[in-house]
This record gives C-alpha cells, sequence and structure tokens, in this order.
C-alpha cells in the first residue's frame, strides 16, 4: 500500500473515531439543558450557536438541533441564521470524503450520475430526502460535488427540514432531545421524499436505463467468428 493511500486510510480511521466518541460520550442534553440561559442573551445565543455549528460534526449531532435551538431563542426570525448555519455545518464532513474518499467505482459512478442531472439539482433532492445530513454530505464529496454547488444545494434542500426544527423550537416552552427528533412529522417526511422523488426520479432512471444497456451491449458477443 503506497504511502498516501495509507495516510488517508489513517485520517479517515482517526474522524470516525473522534465521532463516535464525540456521540458516545455527550448528548444535545448538554446543550438543550441549558436552553433557558443561552436564549436569555441573543448574543450569547448566536455565538454559541456557530460554536456548535463548528464542532457539531466531531459530536454526530442532527443538524436539525441548530434549527431548533435557534427557533426556540429567535422565533421565526432565526431562521435565515439556522439555514446558514446548518450549510456551513454540513461542510466538513463533505470535504474529508471530497479529500480523501475519490477513488472507486463508486466514486466513479457518483461523479457521472452527478454530471447527468447536476450538481445542485442531485444535492437539493439528496436534501429532500429523510437521511442523515452527514451521510449525504459524505455522498456529495465522494462524488466530486463543488463545494460551492453543495453549499447552495445544501441551503435549498434543507428549507423544509430548518423551518420545521425553528417552528418547533418557536412553540415550545422547554427543550429536551425529543424536540430535536419530533420536529419533522410523517407528513413532511412523506412531502419531502415526493418531491425528491419528482425531481431526481426521471434522470436516475434514464442514468439507470443507460448504464444497463451499456453493461448490456459490454456483454453481449461479437457477431462474426
Amino acid at each position: 500500500m503506497d504511502r498516501s493511500r495509507l495516510r488517508a486510510r489513517v485520517v479517515a480511521g482517526a474522524a470516525i473515531a473522534l465521532v463516535v466518541a464525540g456521540a458516545l460520550l455527550v448528548s444535545p442534553d448538554a446543550v438543550l439543558s441549558r436552553a433557558a440561559w443561552l436564549v436569555s442573551d441573543p448574543i450569547r445565543l448566536v455565538a454559541a450557536s456557530v460554536v456548535l455549528a463548528a464542532i457539531r460534526p466531531l459530536l454526530a449531532w442532527p443538524t436539525t438541533l441548530l434549527a431548533v435551538l435557534l427557533g426556540y431563542g429567535l422565533g421565526p426570525a432565526g431562521f435565515p441564521l439556522a439555514l446558514a448555519l446548518v450549510a456551513l455545518t454540513s461542510a466538513p464532513p463533505f470535504l474529508l470524503a471530497r479529500r480523501f474518499g475519490r477513488g472507486g467505482g463508486l466514486a466513479d459512478a457518483g461523479e457521472a450520475f452527478v454530471d447527468r442531472a447536476g450538481g445542485i439539482r442531485s444535492v437539493v433532492a439528496s436534501r429532500l430526502v429523510p437521511a442523515p445530513s452527514d451521510v449525504v454530505s459524505v455522498a456529495a464529496g465522494v462524488a466530486g460535488v463543488r463545494l460551492s454547488t453543495f453549499l447552495v444545494g445544501t441551503a435549498i434542500g434543507e428549507i423544509p427540514w430548518v423551518l420545521a426544527g425553528v417552528l418547533a423550537g418557536a412553540s415550545a416552552e422547554t427543550l429536551a432531545a425529543g424536540d430535536v427528533a419530533g420536529a419533522a412529522d410523517l407528513r413532511l417526511v412523506a412531502a419531502a421524499g415526493i418531491a425528491a422523488a419528482l425531481v431526481l426520479g426521471p434522470t436516475a432512471y434514464g442514468w439507470y436505463l443507460d448504464r444497463s444497456g451499456g453493461a448490456d451491449a459490454g456483454d453481449a458477443p461479437d457477431g462474426g467468428s
């Protein structure tokens, strides 16, 4: 194994270990239990939210936590800041995957699909799917999406989830981890899933048919012998 590949695996392994350790040792309740103290001062709340956005990927916390917290402290007016922080906090996993995950058949297939569907369109649709945010970020990085495209697509695709989190926080009297988990009800999940299918479904189906047709043609025997 060459040195660069070994270094990439070591970095990726260390990052995964940090995420697992953070998820096991610290929970969102550590922040939510202090929500009343944070929201008593808007400047303190904004500063804490920025810090939380920076460290959130290491703790494997849901991005909705930011929206719920800012909704609790600022009400619906916290939506623009929450959306910006959700986009920014998604960048570290994306950059890590783009730096160290760009190799192999999976990356080639992802890049081919993004080229066909369009970068922003692909990221928007993947964000609408009710999947863990960091998983989507890593997939976009592996597929070689540009950073600017990733941030714009993330901001657009996260709008319904951030809005739901902000409204859930704004309507809560106190905060607990259940408020984060319950920020999106089944109707929102279903609607977002349908929207993602409408945005990307036809392109995904055509891409699949083209790849299947190419594979069948490659396996077909030569005409003359």
